[in-house]
């Protein structure tokens, strides 16, 4: 247990970043489900309508660093490289 007040109030920040950071990759992983399910039933369009909200998503996940840069862009380019491929076949 924390005896300083400095320790009590560096748990308590700790426990609300981490509220933030789930919750901002949750905001990630909801979409990009979202649009992998869309892909999966053919629907191109609708997939990429929501594209922008994904990128927001990551791009926020990113600069807060819940996720890191680089994984980020690469999320977001694999996710746009699956729409594109849906659309062809």
């Amino acid at each position: 247990m924390p005896i300083t007040k400095s320790a009590k109030k560096a748990i308590k920040q700790a426990t609300r970043r981490r509220i933030k950071n789930i919750a901002r990759k949750d905001a990630v992983r909801e979409v990009v489900g979202k649009i992998k399910k869309l892909v999966a039933l053919n629907k191109q369009s609708e997939a990429l309508a929501l594209l922008p909200q994904a990128y927001k998503a990551l791009d926020k996940a990113a600069k807060t660093n819940v996720i890191h840069k680089n994984a980020a862009s690469r999320k977001k380019s694999r996710l746009t490289k699956l729409i594109k491929k849906s659309g062809k076949s």
